[in-house]
Formats: structure tokens, C-alpha cells, sequence
């Protein structure tokens, strides 16, 4: 099997969807999957967020999320992103935790990086 990383750098309800399906469908193939969020994309880490918007497609992040979540699928947030836009780490989801750049470096050295 295959390593994966996906890469959210958007506060984008299409882009953020997008990254939680293709997570979603290698994990469940059997793949080892991590998310980060960088940038705008740290919005997502927050679980009061409504995920419940469609995309064109008909789809939502709350399509997704929640089996990530279950399935405690690591997502590593920007620690000075995230503290730049005053996320409290209390309103993350549980598979969620601060992280920095050093440690998006040594995941992206061992796997197939997907950016969104």
C-alpha cells in the first residue's frame, strides 16, 4: 500500500471537500493517509464549522469528515496559522492536533502529496 498526503491551504468549501473525499477513498483502500492544514485551510480544523454546504457536484465535507474522525485519520494543523487566525485548539476535531512545518516535511519525504 501507499502513503498519501493531502495538503488543505484553502478556506474553500469545494477545495476542502475535494481533500476529505480523496482522503476518505485512500484510506479505505487501505492506504496510510495523513491530512495537513496550512494557510486558510485551518478553518477546517474547526468542528462548530458548518459542513453541511454542497459543492456543484452535490457533495459536502460532512460526507467525509465524519469518517475520518472515526477512523482517526491524523490531521496536523499549522500551529502559527491556526493561532494567527485565533483557533482555540479545544474546537478541534479529535483526530486533530497543532503541528508545524518540520513535521509536514518529513511526511511529504515518504509519500505521494496531494495539494488542495
Amino acid at each position: 500500500m501507499s502513503n498519501f498526503l493531502f495538503v488543505l491551504s484553502k478556506d474553500d468549501n469545494e477545495a476542502a471537500t475535494r481533500c476529505l473525499q480523496f482522503a476518505k477513498i485512500a484510506h479505505s483502500k487501505g492506504h496510510k493517509v495523513n491530512l495537513f492544514f496550512i494557510d486558510g485551510g485551518v478553518m477546517w480544523a474547526d468542528k462548530t464549522r458548518d459542513l453541511s454546504i454542497r459543492t456543484t457536484t452535490g457533495d459536502c465535507p460532512n460526507d467525509y469528515m465524519p469518517y475520518l474522525v472515526e477512523h482517526e485519520v491524523e490531521i496536523g494543523v499549522c500551529t502559527p496559522c491556526a493561532k494567527n487566525r485565533a483557533l482555540d485548539e479545544a474546537k478541534f476535531y479529535t483526530n486533530m492536533a497543532l503541528d508545524g512545518g518540520p513535521h509536514l516535511i518529513d511526511m511529504a519525504s515518504k509519500a505521494k502529496v496531494f495539494n488542495f
